[in-house]
């Protein structure tokens, strides 16, 4: 069981994506797990042969807990030739099955079906199975709303169901104890600059003009490749801390992503190495996240592998934010959203549409002049759209 966050304790397994015999490689999926921030699929960062699954369903494992073993090929032949339990588990039943499994791996995972963590979570209370559901979600998603119509009719909700915590409410806690740690463990200080983006809104306008709408670009998009851009530029903003290491920078450069989940509840996988991307490849990934939050389908190393995040009010909204940072993170990127103001350009004032940024940054690893020097090179990028 990895952990998937600074808080994380325990996690419920709740799905199986193999089964003894398969072959798996790194980044497969083996597993889905339940936390208190939604189901996150478990990658494998080993290569070899499904031998036993340890777990099971349905039960809450500490992290740390074995899952299953993954044998090499000579470890296999090892334990064939040296031991009896391997004839108790013979290889051949498995190898009979493994060719469907190879020349087509995807099915394992294209069966599981697509739900929210809030629909995943009611489900194993119910003891429903999802794949008898008939998602009503974007893209067929199974809801919360599905789940819980299906049982409304034989099990009317009493008042102590009623008053139960939600999933969202216990993704709220989790968010809360994080949240929480953070600002009782790390420094925190804050740098923000007023930033004149309206060359960045004349380049969308310009590119997005003849694009169908599944194709036009975010002006997020800019921001998540400028904060790449500047994190390369300026590394002690890009990394993790902890106690028993101190700080660590990254060598690349990994967005965590703040996305905000319909119902409630907030998640930021991360967008990996996003510094060697175009900009068309990070809205790409920006959507496939986005997408996937939402349908409870985010990947563990998504949730483990960020190195400085991203939140942004979007198009609309307040116009200044500050975050803070997620352990064990050492930045985080607060944008408000675009508003109209009176700004100097070549000594006249003209209207132009201005963005706040704030850096929340760590004082155990950085100080005023890096994150001046961060703001500064996510500044230059912004203003200089053609180049990202």
């Amino acid at each position: 069981m990895p952990s998937l966050g600074a808080d994380m304790e325990a996690g419920t397994l709740v799905e199986w994506s193999v089964k003894p015999g398969d072959t798996v490689k790194r980044g497969d999926i083996v597993a889905v797990v339940e936390t208190q921030k939604g189901a996150i699929e478990i990658e494998t960062f080993e290569e070899g042969i499904v031998a036993e699954l340890k777990a099971e369903l349905g039960r809450e494992l500490p992290v740390g807990a074995p899952l299953a073993v993954i044998l090499k090929q000579g470890e296999e032949a090892i334990l064939e030739a040296g031991s009896e339990k391997p004839h108790v588990e013979p290889p051949a039943p498995p190898q009979a099955e493994k060719p469907t499994h190879t020349a087509a791996p995807a099915p394992a995972l294209a069966s599981a079906p697509l739900a929210s963590p809030a629909a995943r979570v009611r489900a194993h209370e119910l003891g429903i199975d999802l794949a008898t559901l008939a998602g009503s979600g974007p893209g067929g998603v199974i809801v919360l709303g599905d789940v819980e119509g299906t049982v409304a009719p034989r099990e009317p909700k009493t008042k102590k169901q009623k008053s139960s915590g939600s999933p969202f409410e216990e993704m709220r806690k989790a968010i809360a104890a994080a949240m929480t740690r953070s600002k009782q463990t790390i420094p925190h200080f804050y740098l923000s600059e007023t930033i004149d983006v309206e060359a960045a809104i004349r380049f969308l306008e310009a590119r997005n003009a003849t694009l169908s709408p599944d194709r036009r670009m975010l002006l997020g998009a800019l921001f998540v490749r400028a904060t790449a851009l500047a994190a390369a530029k300026v590394p002690v903003m890009n990394g993790h801390y902890t106690d028993e290491e101190g700080f660590k920078p990254s060598k690349i450069v990994n967005p965590g992503i703040a996305v905000a989940l319909r119902g409630g509840g907030l998640v930021a996988p991360a967008l990996m190495d996003v510094a060697t991307m175009t900009l068309e490849d990070t809205m790409s990934g920006m959507r496939d996240l986005v997408a996937r939050a939402r349908a409870g389908r985010l990947r563990s190393s998504e949730m483990t592998m960020g190195t400085i995040t991203i939140s942004s009010l979007g198009e609309t909204g307040a116009e200044e934010m500050t975050g803070v940072i997620f352990p064990p993170q050492v930045a985080l990127v607060g944008l408000g959203a675009p508003h109209l103001r009176p700004w100097v350009v070549d000594g006249e004032v003209v209207p132009r549409h201005v963005v706040t940024l704030t850096v929340s940054a760590d004082h155990r690893v950085s100080d005023g002049r890096q994150v001046a020097r961060f703001i500064a090179a996510f500044e230059d990028a912004v203003q200089s759209p053609e180049g990202l």
